[in-house]
Order: C-alpha cells, then sequence, then structure tokens
C-alpha cells in the first residue's frame, strides 16, 4: 500500500527530492514533534519569524498549520499587529493581506 505523497513531495520532489526529504523528515518528522514546545507554541513562533521576515510563501502554508494547531483568527491577527512595530509595517501589511486571503480560502473550503 502506498503512502499519499506529502505537501513538501507534491511541491517540490520532482525538482529537490533531498529538500523534500529533508522537510520531511528532519524538520516535520523531528523538530516539530519535539516535545519541548508545543505545536501551538511552534506556530505561534513560525508565523512570527515569517511576518518579522517578509515570506508570504511560507506564511500561507504556516498560517493554515497554525490554525490547525489550535490558534485563532484573532490571535494571528494580533501577532501581525504586534509585529508591525518590531518588525515593520511594510512586513506587516504584507502578512495580514496574507493573512486575508488564507482566511477567505479555508471559509470557503468550509
Amino acid at each position: 500500500m502506498s503512502k499519499e505523497p506529502s505537501v513538501a513531495q507534491k511541491m517540490i520532489g520532482d525538482v529537490a527530492p533531498k529538500l523534500a526529504e529533508l522537510t520531511d523528515t528532519v524538520l516535520f518528522g523531528d523538530v516539530w514533534e519535539r516535545k519541548e514546545l508545543s505545536k501551538r507554541d511552534r506556530s505561534l513562533v513560525t508565523v512570527a519569524a515569517l511576518v518579522a521576515m517578509n515570506r508570504p510563501e511560507q506564511l500561507r502554508f504556516h498560517l493554515d498549520k497554525a490554525l490547525e494547531n489550535g490558534l485563532k483568527k484573532e490571535e494571528l491577527i494580533e501577532v501581525i499587529t504586534h509585529l508591525a512595530f518590531y518588525s515593520g509595517w511594510p512586513n506587516a501589511m504584507t502578512a495580514i493581506m496574507t493573512a486575508k486571503e488564507q482566511f477567505v480560502k479555508r471559509d470557503a473550503a468550509k
């Protein structure tokens, strides 16, 4: 019985199979599974880092993951608002537009 390909395998497995494998085994198979932080906390930290570094492509995925890991939309919006003063207004504006798109897309899929 074959296992369904991971998101990383579907996105980049044909071009960068080793990067996809590392994403699956090291990042999500090891780092995200460590018990020292909850998945909710890891999502909060990851979203904050992606907002601060202005990485909207990765932020899309991690906003959805954050919601799956128990964060609320209101909390994510508050993180982005808070970071406007620490990581820059343009980063926050990009992040909030990305979040708005993801929230609409997620709500439409329900």
